[in-house]
């Protein structure tokens, strides 16, 4: 079992920057990949961004795309999502979530994962 839990979440005023975190425990030495996932209220959720563990492979929904970066520190087990220019539209509870299967990797879908953090909210005020 693999354990992750999101930090760093907060209100913020739009053009504003914050920086979450998602660290994982447990059975961590076997992690491919991790995603972040938001959903808004009254909405499905959606992918924001992952990384792929090996090779530091990112890759960004187009609307955070330029504004949002994904990195990875294997040595404390532990996702970063920095988010900078924030909008209202970004307002959502930010998720984490992480693949420990190798193989085909479509990262954009939530069924490619196999463990989710509880989630962080993100306010983003006008």
């Amino acid at each position: 079992q693999v354990q992750l839990v999101e930090s760093g979440g907060g209100l913020v005023q739009a053009g504003g920057s914050l920086r979450l975190s998602c660290a994982a425990s447990g059975r961590t030495f076997s992690m491919y990949a991790m995603g972040w996932f938001r959903q808004a209220p009254g909405k499905e959720r959606e992918f924001v961004a992952a990384i792929r563990w090996s090779g530091g492979i990112t890759y960004y929904a187009d609307s955070v795309k330029g504004r949002f970066t994904i990195a990875g520190d294997n040595t404390k087990n532990t996702m970063y999502l920095q988010m900078n220019n924030l909008k209202p539209e970004d307002t959502a509870i930010y998720s984490c979530a992480l693949r420990s299967r190798g193989g085909i990797y479509y990262a954009r879908g939530e069924l490619e994962y196999d463990y989710w953090g509880q989630g962080t909210q993100v306010t983003v005020s006008s």
